[in-house]
């Protein structure tokens, strides 16, 4: 078998395939220094789907930007590195249905091709008969690939694919907080679950009960294959399997400094989507951390719905920005404000490392019992005040205590 395959489906799994890309050679391609001045671009040359199909899927909104030209340093190779050039990397973009992460996606697509990757784009999900064509057309690509990355361990898509193969090397990069979940549940021998459901098995969940049970065995190490974790999560590893630490050191290098703003910026989280936090509190929330950082943009998850960010817009004055980016990537480009200010989520994590050195300060909110919905899986405040808790040192933690119903925040201070 040679060559290297990575399946993908958020733009996210995309940057992280890069920096995972960029630890294996980092003074040669993929990863490789462009020319000075050469362009990155931002948009995507016309690619056709692999199954023919045709892509309309472009964000709409307020766009924070695409990169622009940006020399970055060489890394020098360590004494007694191996000068041999890695297998070379094919990246597989799966592809959403959501315009945002097709949008990002394309643009992420974009920066792996300038590394020297080659990308393809699979619709996977368009429509009757999509999922038997892609199939058809990965299977030769997976029956020769030596080493096999994935971004989302938790998907039905990568879980039906490792019951047709099962590759000698093996890599999960981050696809957020469930990495943590990933690894707890791993190394505790239980079945996978994100963290955001409920325990109990619905009808669709019986049915592929059987592809889930294939699946986790394939994701453990076993006479013949290796599996590898690439986080910038603090992460228990399983028994057998080895982690490697994401520094985001291709972020640093390719991108930034970034100029940085007076007063702060807040992200937005897709909490109240995924039906795990209040909508009411968790507008009153935002509005409470606006005027007291003096915020004034607000970085929108690419799952936040329409009607939310309009609200939050109308009803806090902030700018609602939709990034065309991953966060890290839109924050190292800059501009950025003095201080970061997240709910729950990886960047309170991945922000940090890929800001190293510029003078951001992050701060994460943590999230109070009574903003969670009453359908809240009852593992959500635990899985939060962990992602929360283990964030960096240098994170300073904001705790908001409640003040009855009118309002969830009785005041906010630096923890």
């Amino acid at each position: 078998m040679t060559g290297q395959l990575a399946f993908v489906e958020s733009p996210v799994q995309l940057l992280n395939v890069l920096e995972w890309a960029h630890t294996q050679a980092p003074d040669r391609a993929p990863g490789a220094a462009p020319a000075p001045g050469a362009p990155v671009s931002g948009a995507p040359a016309p690619e056709a789907p692999a199954t023919g199909g045709t892509d309309s899927g472009e964000p709409a909104g307020t766009s924070a930007g695409t990169p622009g030209a940006a020399p970055r340093s060489t890394d020098a190779t360590p004494p007694g590195a191996a000068h041999a050039a890695p297998a070379p990397l094919t990246v597989v973009v799966l592809s959403p249905t959501d315009p945002m992460s097709r949008g990002q996606l394309r643009r992420m697509a974009q920066l792996a091709r300038d590394e020297g990757l080659t990308v393809r784009w699979q619709e996977a999900r368009g429509g009757r008969g999509s999922l038997v064509r892609t199939l058809r057309q990965l299977a030769g690509p997976l029956r020769s690939a030596e080493r096999v990355i994935i971004g989302d361990p938790f998907s039905r898509y990568v879980q039906l694919l490792l019951t047709l193969f099962s590759p000698r090397h093996l890599t999960v990069v981050d696809d957020g907080t469930a990495t943590m979940e990933f690894a707890a549940q791993l190394g505790r021998g239980e079945r996978l679950v994100r963290w955001h459901r409920k325990g109990n098995l619905g009808p669709r969940e019986l049915v592929l009960a059987p592809v889930t049970s294939l699946a986790r065995r394939r994701l453990a190490p076993a006479r013949g294959r290796t599996v590898e974790i690439f986080t910038s999560l603090p992460v228990e590893a399983p028994a057998g399997i080895q982690v490697t630490e994401n520094s985001y050191a291709w972020t640093r290098t390719r991108f930034g400094p970034p100029l940085l703003t007076g007063g702060a910026d807040l992200v937005g989280t897709s909490l109240v989507e995924t039906g795990v936090v209040d909508a009411g509190h968790y507008a009153r929330v935002v509005g409470e951390l606006a005027r007291a950082h003096g915020a004034t943009r607000y970085f929108a998850h690419r799952r936040e719905s329409a009607e939310k960010l309009h609200a939050i817009a109308v009803e806090t004055g902030l700018q609602v920005v939709r990034p065309d980016l991953p966060l890290e990537l839109i924050a190292r480009r800059g501009p950025i404000g003095r201080t970061v200010v997240s709910f729950p989520s990886t960047v309170v994590h991945t922000l940090p490392l890929a800001l190293a050195g510029t003078g951001v300060k992050v701060a994460v909110i943590e999230i109070a019992p009574e903003w969670l919905r009453a359908t809240a899986s009852p593992r959500a405040q635990g899985f939060l005040s962990g992602v929360a808790g283990t964030a960096a040192h240098e994170v300073d933690r904001l705790t908001a205590r409640a003040a009855g119903a009118a309002s969830p925040v009785d005041r906010l201070e630096f923890g």
